[in-house]
């Protein structure tokens, strides 16, 4: 796999291993990952739900709580094992693997779940702003917008400073809640009878299915299968088995932290709310309001730190799974702030409209119901995960035992029905309250197809033993015959007349020799080349005419067969015509030349001829 193709190749890698050193010592450089994880963990969404859930029921679901941080745990080291083992994430391995026909329609159900985990995010730090600095909640929409610098920063300073960056984020939340439970005074008692599970029904349900959508977080298994990737380790077995070994403890630690955050606020609403008589807290806002008035300055002023915290740590793991989905579903790949401007661009725009249509109090509803709409996205993103998992042929020894299969197929089980649930009784609720009509009718469409893909994702694999990857797996390497290895016959070389042709023609001819014909290409990006073509009579074309015509009198006179070739128009569509007219078997070019709008968004000139021709290019630096 080349190194444009892995996932977060700007930072595959970065991290260096220590070999012959303290297990210790290799201990801490594995950890990371799961921090980075853990964050989505902790995220306003989980406060909405949290809040809503303890002011309504007290300390009785707990035991979701804790079943989702299972649940997670389980999971996250399913994702890290995928990354570990076949270094892909989950995007990858799933268009390795399904037709496309599956994988687009899963790639738009993984932006719609960021897009919600990214607006819980982008809500929750706007109100978090607002309850601290009395910034009104529409400009700190829009002020959440600008942390994208902050990610570009951090990444550009490497994976290790931004893992100590929300290693201290997360230290501050946990601190933050610690001091709030020793303000409240839990009933101790009732907290652990809050820990044995309790039947659902009704507004209990929706609020532990928003629970369940809040924890179990679909994009952070496509984000800690890449995350773990970034580690450069040993690839034998003994590498890979430490590896995952390692990574499971980070992923303990790190969701068991979460945990705490979680339950925390859960029972900061149901000590604080439900005890007092407050059973329908459901906005943040409100909730902030109310520890003001039981508590004291300090709990709210707490609260609104750690929800600052929470939301601008979770927007970093947010804009990364989208370059990772987009990356891994579609071979996509644009410039990393983009994607990430692109993904905060999606959270803001119903934000905004919220606020102005329906006013600032809808915003805790909101993020109630983008924790049920990941949720709800939730099982098309663990059941591939369990069938890559699964799967002896590429996981070799590394496959999951049996008795992990079946507790992961339990939990897909387990969260599927939860939503099965949830779906019908919403669905069948609004069609009694608005009747039978073009939009019911539309929603149950969605649904069935929503179920034909659930259920193909689930069987197929199965069925088929994945017929449709497309990764090449060989029981052993085939020999290798150089013999039969023909030199290239005709090159191609592009030139653009400045300092750098020289070391372009002089790889190029090293390639080939005086047997071999050069062609020598120039593109003329002129205005009147681009409208005009080949008819167009313009200075500069004459220009670059006499100019090729020089280069080519020049390799005659040292002996090459060569001729000039000029090309009009966008230079990766012309330089792909005259390589496939002229015949050529080699590409030859410098990494170097124009810059524009295009270059900045999808690379250089030379990243759009190589995806063009077909034939192989020489890159001379």
């Amino acid at each position: 796999m080349s190194r444009e193709s892995r996932s977060l190749s700007e930072v595959h890698g970065s991290v260096q291993i220590p070999t012959g050193r303290g297990r210790w010592r290799r201990l801490l450089a594995f950890l990371g990952p799961a921090y980075l994880v853990s964050v989505g963990y902790m995220d306003p969404g989980n406060w909405a739900t949290d809040i809503a859930g303890g002011s309504a029921f007290g300390y009785k679901l707990l035991w979701v709580l804790l079943m989702s941080n299972l649940m997670a745990l389980l999971l996250q080291s399913l994702s890290a094992r995928l990354g570990i083992v076949r270094g892909l994430d989950l995007a990858q391995a799933s268009r390795h693997t399904y037709p496309p026909l599956v994988n687009i329609p899963l790639y738009f159900l993984a932006e719609i779940a960021i897009a919600a985990c990214d607006l819980a995010e982008v809500i929750g730090m706007a109100i978090g702003l607002h309850l601290l600095f009395d910034i009104p909640v529409l400009w700190g929409v829009l002020i959440a917008a600008f942390d994208t610098l902050l990610i570009l920063f951090l990444m550009n300073k490497g994976m290790r400073m931004m893992e100590v960056f929300i290693l201290s984020i997360v230290s501050l939340i946990g601190l933050a809640f610690l001091a709030e439970m020793f303000i409240v005074q839990p009933d101790a008692g009732e907290v652990f009878k809050g820990l044995v599970p309790s039947e659902l029904n009704g507004t209990a349900l929706y609020i532990a299915i928003g629970i369940i959508g809040a924890t179990v977080m679909p994009h952070n298994l496509y984000l800690h299968s890449s995350l773990v990737q970034t580690r450069r380790h040993s690839r034998d077995e003994k590498g890979i088995k430490e590896a995952i070994r390692f990574n499971f403890i980070d992923t303990a630690v790190a969701l068991n932290l979460a945990f705490f955050v979680n339950a925390a606020i859960l029972i900061l609403a149901a000590a604080g709310f439900h005890r007092a008589g407050y059973f329908d807290v459901a906005e943040i806002d409100q909730a902030h309001q109310l520890l003001g008035d039981l508590f004291g300055d300090l709990s709210p002023a707490l609260f609104a730190i750690a929800l600052i915290a929470a939301g601008q740590s979770s927007t970093i793991t947010g804009t990364l799974a989208g370059q990772i989905v987009m990356e891994g579903y579609l071979d996509l790949r644009i410039r990393p702030w983009l994607r990430r401007l692109i993904t905060r661009f999606i959270a803001i725009v119903p934000a905004v409209v919220c606020i102005l249509w329906f006013g600032e109090d809808s915003l805790g509803r909101l993020l109630v119901f983008s924790q049920v709409v990941l949720s709800l996205q939730l099982g098309f993103a663990v059941i591939p995960l369990i069938h890559f998992c699964s799967d002896k042929v590429r996981m070799g020894r590394f496959v999951i035992p049996v008795w992990a299969r079946v507790l992961s197929w339990a939990t897909a089980l387990i969260i599927v029905l939860l939503n099965a649930k949830l779906v019908w009784e919403e669905v069948s609720n609004w069609i009694g309250a608005n009747g039978w009509g073009v939009l019911a009718v539309t929603v149950l469409v969605f649904l069935l197809a929503a179920i034909i893909l659930l259920l193909y994702i689930a069987i197929a694999p199965f069925i088929s033993g994945a017929r449709h990857a497309k990764e090449h797996l060989h029981e052993a390497a085939p020999p290798l015959d150089l013999g039969t290895v023909a030199p290239y016959r005709k090159l191609a070389i592009t030139v653009d007349f400045s300092s750098h042709d020289r070391q372009t023609i002089s790889a190029a001819v090293a390639q080939g020799g005086k047997d071999a014909q050069y062609v020598l290409i120039h593109i003329t990006e002129s205005a009147a080349a681009r409208y005009l073509g080949a008819e167009s009579g313009d200075l500069e074309t004459l220009g670059d005419a006499s100019n090729l015509e020089g280069y080519v009198q020049q390799l005659k006179e040292l002996g090459y067969t060569a001729e000039g070739r000029v090309g009009q128009g966008h230079a990766p569509v012309a330089i792909a015509k005259l390589v496939s007219e002229t015949g050529c078997d080699l590409l030859v070019m410098g990494a170097h030349g124009h810059r524009g709008l295009k270059d900045i968004v999808l690379g250089t000139t030379l990243d759009s001829v190589r995806h063009k021709v077909k034939v192989p290019v020489f890159i001379v630096q």
